[in-house]
C-alpha cells in the first residue's frame, strides 16, 4: 500500500475555515481524512500540506510513527503551530486509513477503550460565535446558560472575562463575580461551569483577582488565565488559585508540554489534537500528564472530523476528564461529515465503524468555499487604543 497524493478541502464555517485533509492511496477506494483547522491561518496550513506531500508520496500510510518522523525531521526547520496543524491533519488521516485497512475503529488500535462514552461540554449558543465571545452581560449569560442546560447538557463553558491589560478594575472584577453567581443560580448546583479567560489578563495578579471573584460559583476549572507563554504566571496561579487551573491549548507538541508538566504548572491539560501533532503525539502528552497526576480536558472548538478524532482519543485515554465540542457552530455541521455515532447532548458513545468511521460529503464541502473568516480579534482593544489579548 502506498500514498499517491495528499491535499486539503477547505470549508468555510464563518468563525473558522475548516481544513479537511485527504490522503489518497493506491488501494482502490481507500482514502483517509483528517482535519488541520487553524483559525486565521488557513492559507498557511493549506500551503504547508502541499509542502509536506512530496515527503510522503510513495510511502506506506500505515507506518504512522515513521511518517511523523519524516515530516518533523526532513524539513530541517522545526515547525510551529501552522506546520504542526498541517502535520496533525495528515496524521489523523493516516489513522483513518490504518483503521479502514484492518476493519477496526481507531480507538481499538490505540490500546482499546478505557470507557464506554465521553462526557462532553458545549459553549453558550451551542457554539454560535456571537453567543460564545460576546456574552458579557449577566442576564444574557444566565439566559444562554439555561438554554444549554435545557438542551440536555450538564456542563457549559463561558468566556465572560473583559479585555484586560496588566490591571483589572474593581468594576470589572465585581461584574465577573456577579455574572458567575447569576449563572450558577440559574443552572443549579449540578451543572459544571468552566470559565475561559482566553489569556486576556496580562498579569497573574489581574487574573487572580478575577478568579477570587468567581470562585464562589465553584467552576470546574478556569482556563488559560494568563497568556500561554507565561509559564511562571500559570504555575503561580495553580499554586494560589481556589479554583483548578487548566491550560495548554496553545502548546505545540510534547516538548512544550514537558516543562509545564514537570512543574505541575496546571491542574488540567488541554492539548488540541489538531495542532499538537495528531493522535500519537497527544497520547504521548497524555502519558506525561498521567505520570504527573494531571487529567485532560482536550481543546476542540473545530470541525466535525476533529470532533470524531477527539472521540477516539478520549475513549482510549485513561486520564481523560471531559471533551470540548462546538457542534452548533453552523446549522449545517452534520451535512459535510457524517459521524459514526448519534450524538447526545453531553455524551458521545463509543464508535464501532472502521477507521475514524466518518462519511465525508465532498460535494457539500464544495458549497462552502474559502472565505476570509470573521476577524473577531479586532475587538480586543482597550479604550485608549492598546491592543490586548483576544
Amino acid at each position: 500500500m502506498r500514498i499517491t497524493g495528499i491535499d486539503a478541502l477547505v470549508c468555510n464555517a464563518v468563525m473558522r475555515n475548516w481544513i479537511f485533509v485527504r490522503v489518497k492511496t493506491d488501494v482502490p477506494g481507500l482514502v483517509g481524512y483528517g482535519e488541520a483547522t487553524l483559525e486565521w491561518k488557513t492559507r498557511g496550513v493549506v500551503g504547508t500540506i502541499s509542502d509536506l506531500e512530496p515527503l510522503l508520496v510513495g510511502k506506506d500510510p500505515r507506518d504512522i510513527e515513521h511518517l511523523m518522523q519524516t515530516m518533523l525531521k526532513h524539513g530541517f526547520w522545526r515547525l510551529g503551530v501552522v506546520g504542526m496543524s498541517a502535520v496533525s491533519g495528515i496524521e489523523l488521516a493516516l489513522w483513518d486509513i490504518l483503521g479502514k485497512s484492518l476493519d477496526q475503529p481507531v480507538w481499538r488500535l490505540l490500546g482499546g477503550k478505557c470507557r464506554d462514552f465521553l462526557r462532553v461540554y458545549t459553549h453558550l449558543g451551542m457554539g454560535e460565535m456571537g453567543s460564545v465571545y460576546e456574552t458579557l452581560e449577566g442576564e444574557r449569560l444566565a439566559q444562554k446558560g439555561r438554554e444549554v442546560v435545557d438542551a440536555g447538557y450538564d456542563a457549559v463553558k463561558v468566556v465572560p472575562i473583559p479585555y484586560t491589560h496588566y490591571t483589572a478594575s474593581n468594576r470589572n472584577i465585581d461584574a465577573v463575580g456577579r455574572m458567575l453567581t447569576g449563572l450558577r443560580g440559574t443552572v443549579g448546583p449540578d451543572v459544571d461551569i468552566m470559565v475561559d479567560f482566553h489569556g486576556r489578563p496580562a498579569s497573574r495578579h489581574a487574573a487572580l483577582a478575577y478568579i477570587e471573584a468567581l470562585a464562589p460559583a465553584r467552576p470546574l476549572f478556569v482556563e488559560e488565565p494568563v497568556p500561554p507563554e507565561d509559564l511562571d504566571g500559570t504555575a503561580f496561579l495553580t499554586a494560589h488559585s481556589p479554583v483548578p487551573i487548566a491550560a495548554g491549548e496553545r502548546f505545540v507538541g510534547r516538548r512544550e508540554f514537558a516543562p509545564a508538566v514537570a512543574r505541575h504548572a496546571f491542574d488540567i491539560a488541554q492539548p488540541d489534537i489538531c495542532h499538537t501533532g495528531g493522535i500519537l503525539e497527544t497520547k504521548k502528552i497524555a502519558a506525561l500528564c498521567e505520570t504527573a497526576g494531571i487529567g485532560l480536558a482536550p481543546h476542540n472548538p473545530l470541525g466535525p472530523i476533529a470532533g470524531v478524532a477527539a472521540l477516539h482519543f478520549g475513549i482510549s485515554t485513561p486520564n481523560f476528564i471531559i471533551q470540548e465540542e462546538m457542534v452548533g457552530a453552523v446549522p449545517w455541521y452534520d451535512d459535510v461529515v457524517g459521524w459514526p455515532i448519534a450524538r447526545t447532548p453531553g455524551r458521545w458513545d463509543c464508535p464501532e465503524k472502521p477507521g475514524l468511521g466518518i462519511e465525508v460529503n465532498e460535494a457539500e464541502i464544495a458549497k462552502h468555499p474559502f472565505e476570509q473568516e470573521v476577524l473577531h480579534t479586532a475587538n480586543a482593544v482597550m479604550p485608549d487604543g492598546t491592543v490586548v489579548d483576544w
